[in-house]
């Protein structure tokens, strides 16, 4: 039987700025244009991070009982390493998504848009499907292309929306930033993967494009956000504060740079995803600011 701490590991916490960073930034967009809300925005960041940690226990199970995770270099399993049934994993997977379902629904009481159930119920499908399923999109290459729309627009834009009832250019390119950090999270996970993938037959952008032009493709993907943060300077002065986390992403930078692999790349994944997180913070106190 997992302990508590195994089961805390499982939740991938290294994992959490990608639901929280979207959160703030659409709270910070909403400020800029006086529509910031405080209940919607601790609901929207609990129906994030709920999303967050569903997905994350659903990729553990679905992983797990496929195999894939047999020979994972990466943070610790649940299922693939034999300390949790799969049934328990899969039902903590169910109830979290269930917790963020039901935070989603107080949410879309609050705003009146009840067309948000809708896009609620994709999110929930998004999380189960890509590795869980038949044929997971996952397994597919999709996987990025679908944490850039869900950390990305769908985070930040709803958060905007659910409180504001538009959407900012202000609010699209701090969704693009977001979509591109999150993203180069999962390519640096992918990175770090890609051996023990093609070993399982699990097809990633990483695989297909291989090792060199993976590498290429995270420095993009980390660049992304401070053009955005150089544009957004011209508008407003002080969001140039996002330029507070160039360090950090140059941390993982210069390991993908230098051509780390295996347990060398893991963190990356920490660099990237609190470069990300120091990026929203500044990035949203500077639009509560101006």
């Amino acid at each position: 039987m997992a302990t508590l701490a195994q089961w805390i590991s499982g939740t991938r916490p290294r994992t959490l700025p990608n639901s929280i960073a979207p959160v703030l930034v659409g709270a910070g967009a909403a400020f800029h244009i006086d529509a910031f809300d405080a209940v919607r925005t601790l609901l929207a960041l609990l129906v994030s991070m709920a999303f967050q940690v569903g997905v994350n226990f659903a990729n553990d199970y679905s992983d797990g009982i496929r195999g894939t995770d047999a020979n994972r270099v990466g943070p610790f399993r649940l299922v693939g390493s034999g300390a949790a049934q799969p049934k328990a994993v899969r039902n903590a997977a169910f109830a979290a998504l269930g917790v963020g379902a039901l935070a989603g629904l107080a949410l879309v009481a609050l705003s009146g848009y009840w067309w948000l159930i809708g896009f609620g119920a994709v999110c929930i499908a998004g999380a189960w499907f890509y590795t869980g399923g038949k044929k997971p999109y996952g397994y597919a290459g999709l996987g990025e292309l679908a944490v850039f729309l869900f950390f990305g627009p769908a985070a930040v834009l709803g958060t905007l929306y659910v409180q504001a009832g538009e959407v900012t250019g202000i609010g699209i390119g701090g969704s693009v930033a977001m979509g591109a950090f999150s993203t180069a999270v999962m390519v640096a996970n992918t990175l770090r993967d890609i051996p023990t993938d093609l070993q399982a037959g699990k097809r990633t952008m990483a695989t297909t494009l291989g090792d060199r032009d993976t590498r290429y493709l995270y420095l993009a993907l980390v660049a992304v956000p401070f053009v955005i943060t150089a544009a957004n300077g011209v508008r407003e002065p002080l969001a140039l504060l996002g330029f507070l986390s160039l360090p950090l992403a140059a941390l993982g930078a210069r390991r993908v740079l230098k051509g780390d692999k295996g347990k060398a790349l893991i963190p990356v994944l920490r660099d990237t995803g609190l470069a990300m997180l120091l990026w929203a913070v500044a990035t949203a106190g500077a639009l509560v600011l101006g």
